[in-house]
Parts: C-alpha cells; structure tokens; sequence
C-alpha cells in the first residue's frame, strides 16, 4: 500500500502520551502509532454508523421478510424433490 506523508499538530501532552508508548515499543514509531490510532477510529465510526442504520430497520418487518424468503426456499426445495 502507498503511503503519504503528512503534517500534523498535536497537543504537547498527547505527544509526550505517544513518545511513552513509542518507548515502551507498543509501537515501532510515531507514525504506526498514530496511523493505527486513526484506522481504529475510522473503523469505530464505521461501525456506529452501520449501528444506526440498522437501528432504524422495522425488526417486526424484517422477521416477516426473513421468514417469507425462508418459506418460499423450503417449497421450492419440495417441488425439486421426486
């Protein structure tokens, strides 16, 4: 995967946070650390937003759409069978 370099500002505290667990080797250098710390919060983000739209689903519609395909399956299993 192609990387890009960037420029960033952060808070002098977040940075000495980062250069403690740079040093203790949780991660190999600056640059992994952050750029998991970022793919971490995409990820969440992509979750909560999956979480939404799931949130706005009928469950009583989507039971019934599930069944109805369940059903429709079964029979045409029997009417393949001899």
């Amino acid at each position: 995967m192609a990387a890009s370099k960037i420029a960033i500002t952060i808070d002098q505290n977040l940075l000495y946070r980062l250069d403690s667990l740079v040093k203790a080797k949780r991660f190999t250098n600056r640059s992994r650390a952050i750029q998991e710390a970022v793919a971490e919060k995409l990820a969440r983000i992509e979750r909560s937003r999956l979480a939404q739209e799931c949130a706005k689903l009928d469950p009583k519609f989507e039971q019934e759409m599930a069944e109805e395909g369940f059903t429709e399956e079964m029979d045409e299993g029997r009417s393949g069978c001899s």
